[in-house]
């Protein structure tokens, strides 16, 4: 939604256009810099991937909003139509879930492009929608509401689908379709991800506009200012901290030893986010933007 509230408004002239559009194309860079930098400690880095849709969104800023969703189902229907051709779990080690060989031109375009944990096809499609969703008036209540119940009512369909699913209703192959989460991405993973994001947009900015001088509302806003740098320090400080604080050994990749409790988990995941939004807070009442936003901005302008 960023990227389209940053270039939605009227009288934006041809060079006006060309500047945002180079702005864009910088930050794109820039993370994919950061992601592959990253790569070798966090096997699950999203930056990399984050740089990809950003590359292909600074071509799309200014068409009409309706491409966005256009171009979002083509994403979608591109990587079914991939798995016809290349199996999903090609250059996965699925033991340690380590992918053998990202750092090959072939074994790095399937994982960007296809089989990575958050590969351009279909993962844009988020993104895309995004753009859209920021290309809306959400001073209108009636966008609010209208939005809230399409998400709703697309997330009772799918869940409705997999309640059924998992009752034995359909046959083995069609279950495990249905019943996919994560990797691979299938459609109903997609849809119902999708539609509870639309609900919980809506009841944030729903909240936002309710209670704009909120306090607790205007520190949690501070975090969603500094999420490039949150999200460096919490797969790299957080990581290490976890690891001593669990007694594990950090690889990046599936460990061998039995998993930490999910309670414990939870409960470090939320003493975790507390303190970033402290330090975000702490950090804004003297700089503008965070750290590696800050550096992003002078690189790109």
């Amino acid at each position: 939604m960023g990227l389209s509230l940053m270039v939605n408004r009227q009288g934006l002239t041809a060079d006006d256009k060309k500047r945002y559009k180079s702005i864009v194309l910088k930050r794109s860079w820039f993370l994919l810099a950061i992601g592959l930098a990253l790569y070798s400690w966090w096997p699950g880095d999203i930056l990399h991937f984050y740089g990809g849709y950003m590359h292909i969104a600074a071509f799309l800023l200014f068409v009409p909003k309706r491409y966005y969703l256009i171009a979002a189902t083509a994403a979608i229907a591109i990587y079914h139509a991939l798995l016809f051709f290349i199996p999903v779990e090609t250059g996965w080690d699925l033991t340690s879930f380590n992918y053998t060989d990202f750092w090959t031109v072939k074994g790095f375009l399937r994982n960007t492009l296809y089989n990575g944990w958050n590969s351009l096809f279909p993962w844009i499609a988020y993104f895309l929608l995004g753009m859209w969703l920021g290309r809306l008036n959400w001073q209108n209540t009636m966008v609010t509401k209208r939005v809230f119940i399409t998400g709703a009512v697309c997330f009772l369909l799918f869940e409705g689908l997999r309640y059924f699913a998992a009752g034995g209703m359909f046959n083995d192959a069609a279950t495990a379709y249905i019943m996919s989460e994560y990797f691979p991405p299938y459609l109903p993973f997609m849809a119902i991800t999708t539609s509870f994001a639309l609900m919980a947009i809506s009841v944030c900015i729903y909240i936002g506009y309710k209670f704009p001088a909120n306090k607790l509302l205007a520190s949690l806003s501070k975090i969603g200012r500094m999420t490039l740098t949150d999200y460096v320090m919490h797969i790299t400080m957080g990581m290490v901290i976890f690891a001593i604080l669990f007694d594990r050994l950090y690889t990046g990749y599936l460990p061998g030893s039995a998993p930490v409790p999910p309670i414990q988990i939870l409960g470090f995941a939320t003493a975790f986010f507390a303190l970033s939004v402290g330090f975000s807070t702490i950090w804004l009442r003297y700089f503008k933007n965070g750290p590696l936003e800050t550096l992003m901005r002078k690189i790109s302008g």
